[in-house]
């Protein structure tokens, strides 16, 4: 009978080419996948002990990948993250590890810990009153300023809003009760552009500019990706946000103000980077499993399933 090698699961409920290329790399170490959607996932909390049933998986996976997070209730977010927290307490390696995943999909949590390790970025005010933020958006506004407002949770640029004094505060059905203002970083260039570095295990190891028409630089909404060279001062900002939010990984968007003062705009425990490597040479998903395997290393499981991929 053929040796059964060791599973990984991949948290996602949109698998794509993502996943495709994170199947790959675990192939390359002898390790086999499943994705696995957090919605299915149930919890067993017995008096012989605690359980975590993933979809696919007999017993408990070596290790998870967490490519996704799907929205939902707050009820159903916390839940999807518990299930992650009580894996890592198991002793099963979560990768990005839950702590960090749940710092950074809070955009008020990343703001506040960005700016408590002294790192540039713009000011923010975090409300639920409108009548609060009505008088942040007339002082900051009022004089010719602008202003960004996001979803506390979201990505891909969806519900982002620019501010100024014509428009008024806006908020559509992303809004969800919270307002997220932020300072307007103008780059003073033609072309709207920000800049993605992407970190793993504490190094950045690529970069990027996303330049587009619109003020929006996501590539999801239309932004063209450009490959540029790390120095010296993007990998100090991107390393040093990343271990502010304590993530294994991330990618950390970066915005030059007028003065050429770089700006972390966010960092995210959960990126793609299907942009990135079109720019890059270094194999994005392969650098990811490697360094999730190496934390690895005293599986017993994992090391004789290594051994024998070697032979």
């Amino acid at each position: 009978m053929a040796d059964i090698k060791p599973k990984i699961a991949i948290v996602t409920d949109e698998p794509g080419w993502h996943g495709r290329q994170l199947k790959e790399a675990l192939a390359a170490h002898g390790l086999s996948s499943q994705y696995v959607s957090s919605m299915e996932c149930l919890m067993n909390i017995t008096d012989s002990g605690t359980q975590i049933n993933l979809p696919g998986f007999e017993n408990d996976p070596l290790a998870v990948f967490v490519r996704g997070v799907p929205g939902g209730t707050l009820e159903q977010v916390i839940f999807r993250l518990n299930i992650l927290h009580t894996l890592s307490e198991m002793g099963i390696v979560v990768y990005n590890n839950p702590r960090g995943i749940e710092r950074t999909v809070d955009k008020a949590m990343t703001s506040f810990l960005l700016k408590q390790a002294g790192l540039p970025t713009p000011e923010t005010w975090v409300c639920e009153s409108n009548e609060k933020a009505e008088f942040i958006y007339r002082q900051q506004c009022g004089q010719g300023g602008k202003l960004v407002i996001k979803p506390l949770f979201g990505s891909q640029g969806i519900g982002v809003h620019l501010l100024d004094s014509d428009t008024g505060l806006i908020h559509d059905e992303y809004f969800a009760g919270v307002y997220y203002l932020q300072s307007f970083i103008d780059c003073g260039d033609k072309d709207s552009f920000d800049i993605r570095v992407f970190v793993i295990n504490g190094k950045a190891i690529a970069a990027m500019i996303r330049r587009s028409t619109s003020w929006i630089t996501n590539r999801a909404q239309g932004a063209q990706c450009e490959p540029l060279r790390l120095d010296g001062e993007l990998c100090q900002l991107s390393e040093a946000a990343v271990k502010a939010v304590g993530i294994d990984y991330g990618g950390v968007d970066l915005i030059p103000d007028t003065n050429g003062r770089l700006q972390v705009i966010e960092v995210n425990s959960i990126p793609a980077w299907w942009g990135l490597q079109k720019v890059t040479d270094i194999n994005i998903a392969s650098s990811l499993i490697d360094d999730m395997v190496n934390r690895l290393t005293d599986c017993p499981e994992l090391s004789n399933s290594l051994s024998k991929n070697r032979t």
